[in-house]
């Protein structure tokens, strides 16, 4: 995959520096992913569509005025949307040491201001409030809504990656809209959609 070429195709608007940023990122994770294993994307292609699947809400998200990334990992979504939403505070929260340390370096590396890294699980957070909530690969909807209850009001939105299953997952009842790619499902759950 052409990472570059398909987000521009796909007209999502990006910052000037973010494919410089990316470049980085991927360097450190291909040097840092040798050591500590920190994601199965082990080459470019895998990592591109990561990146892709990644940052493509941000063709249809308003803007946010902070984020909340429950399990991060190695930065998916949350360090990707951080590069691509520099207005954007954004709250990676990563409970294992290596992928904290990971997400850290990057943030120190390439001078993001807009991230803040938590060591620890998202049950051990003081609560705060978030505009905007993401997980990918984490869990299931109804527990991801229950690890989020400290951290979001009625005028939070919730934005979960998910794949086919979640039709399964979804209370019909529950305001939400499912956005469908190819290979993801974005689940959007909010009073505000």
């Amino acid at each position: 995959m052409d990472l570059k070429n398909t987000l521009r195709a796909d007209n999502i608007e990006l910052p000037d520096n973010f494919f410089y940023n990316i470049q980085k990122y991927k360097e450190h994770l291909f040097k840092w992913n040798k050591i500590h294993n920190l994601t199965g994307a082990k080459d470019e292609n895998t990592l591109n569509h990561f990146i892709y699947d990644a940052v493509f809400p941000v063709s249809f998200l308003p803007k946010y005025k902070n984020l909340l990334d429950i399990g991060t990992g190695a930065g998916f979504p949350g360090m990707i949307l951080a590069l691509a939403l520099p207005d954007t505070q954004v709250t990676l929260v990563e409970p294992l040491v290596k992928r904290a340390s990971f997400l850290q370096f990057v943030k120190a590396d390439l001078e993001l201001d807009n991230v803040r890294v938590v060591k620890k699980r998202v049950e051990d957070m003081d609560s705060e409030i978030f505009s905007l909530i993401t997980s990918r690969a984490v869990t299931d909807t109804k527990m991801l809504l229950k690890l989020s209850e400290n951290f979001r009001n009625e005028n939070s939105t919730l934005l979960f990656y998910k794949g086919e299953k979640v039709f399964d997952e979804i209370d019909e009842d529950m305001p939400h809209k499912i956005i469908q790619t190819k290979n993801r499902h974005y689940l959007l759950l909010g009073e505000n959609l």
